[in-house]
């Protein structure tokens, strides 16, 4: 998991395991059958802190980090991203369109001299009824109706992320372009359950 494999479409399944103060997310390679594969990352975010990040290891050893993924400002809410390796060298960036993100959440994604893309929730009516649900007092019911975002450069699909129906949240990612840096593809798509409500 160090880089973008070229030339092929890369998927995975992300699955986040319910505990009460720190989020946390299994990745895995997704099989042809639908079932998960190999682990190839875990992702912890602690929530209530002032500035988010998020910590990518092997796994759930938490023995090796892969790479971190932190916001620049504190409480902001289209606060940029920075994902980084685990030396500190600058994977590439994303960020939430805040203005943008009122009916439909958008986000923006950037490798530094290769991949620029934006990624919008595919349905809008969709889009809006997790809005509404969001204001209604049903905390402790989760919105488990099934949500899509299409990242896209240029007209070019570069990755999609498609929430599968049910209780227990868990994403399909499909990285459709061979340029992106998967660490980069793996935190924009945490990010989407993680973050979404900032």
């Amino acid at each position: 998991m160090d880089s973008a494999a070229p030339g092929t479409s890369e998927r995975f399944t992300i699955r986040q395991k319910t505990t009460f103060m720190i989020n946390r997310y299994v990745v895995s390679e997704a099989l042809p059958d639908g079932s998960e594969g190999k682990v190839v990352a875990f992702a912890e975010q602690k929530r209530m802190t002032l500035k988010e990040q998020m910590t990518f290891y092997t796994d759930e050893s938490k023995d090796r980090v892969l790479f971190t993924a932190k916001a620049r400002q504190v409480l902001d809410v289209g606060a940029l991203y920075d994902v980084k390796d685990a030396s500190g060298n600058p994977v590439g960036t994303f960020r939430k369109k805040f203005a943008a993100s009122l009916l439909r959440s958008t986000w923006e994604l950037e490798q530094p001299g290769s991949v620029a893309a934006v990624g919008q929730e595919r349905n809008r009516f969709v889009a809006v009824l997790r809005r509404v649900w969001e204001i209604l007092p049903l905390d402790f019911i989760p919105f488990v109706w099934p949500y899509h975002f299409d990242f896209s450069s240029g007209g070019r699909p570069v990755m999609k992320v498609d929430k599968k129906l049910g209780l227990r949240d868990r994403y399909l990612l499909d990285v459709a372009s061979p340029d992106l840096d998967l660490r980069l593809a793996i935190a924009q798509a945490v990010a989407l359950d993680a973050l979404q409500s900032r």
